[in-house]
């Protein structure tokens, strides 16, 4: 009986420090790997008022607010059926100021909205949120990026980009 004992508590101690060892490597390796969770955008007394009733989301780690007020982009109008690419381009204030030399701007779309942080010479893709009922698809490569919004046969693109010159920003219907 008391060998029976002895080599439960071995098995027990073993096991307990297999445990303990094991948790402790993936714990560490895990807490490498955490991040800042992603924050809001900033909204400005004039976006709360010209916003319209809905949810929409938005996240970035853009922690900077900016102090500058901001108006709400055009919005372009939703084709009746599907023709051809009818593009325009939107002209937004900036909603918040990232770093210097770069301006971060939000596109409203029927399909959905696009936040790019638009710098002297490239632009980055900060969020891109589909509405209800659309869903989204994103291409990036070293001179352009497009986010499109797709809902059954209707198509919103929005199209960033910047290979001859700094970027600019258009909106496609189809």
């Amino acid at each position: 009986m008391r060998r029976g004992l002895v080599h439960v508590l071995a098995w027990l101690l073993a096991t307990g420090a297999a445990v303990t060892l094991s948790w402790w490597g993936v714990h560490t390796v895990m807490a490498g790997t955490v991040y800042d969770p992603p924050r809001a955008l900033p909204l400005t007394a004039a976006d709360a008022t010209a916003r319209e009733p809905g949810p929409r989301a938005s996240s970035t780690s853009r922690p900077t607010p900016s102090a500058s007020p901001s108006r709400r982009p055009s919005r372009t109008p939703a084709a009746p059926a599907p023709s051809r690419t009818a593009t325009a381009t939107a002209g937004p204030s900036p909603a918040s100021s990232a770093t210097a030399g770069s301006t971060v701007k939000s596109y409203d779309t029927d399909g959905g909205r696009a936040v790019f942080d638009l710098g002297r010479t490239s632009a980055t893709l900060v969020s891109a949120t589909p509405g209800a009922g659309w869903s989204m698809q994103v291409w990036k490569t070293q001179s352009w990026i497009r986010v499109e919004f797709a809902s059954g046969a209707d198509r919103v693109s929005v199209f960033c980009t910047w290979h001859d010159g700094p970027p600019r920003v258009e909106i496609g219907t189809y």
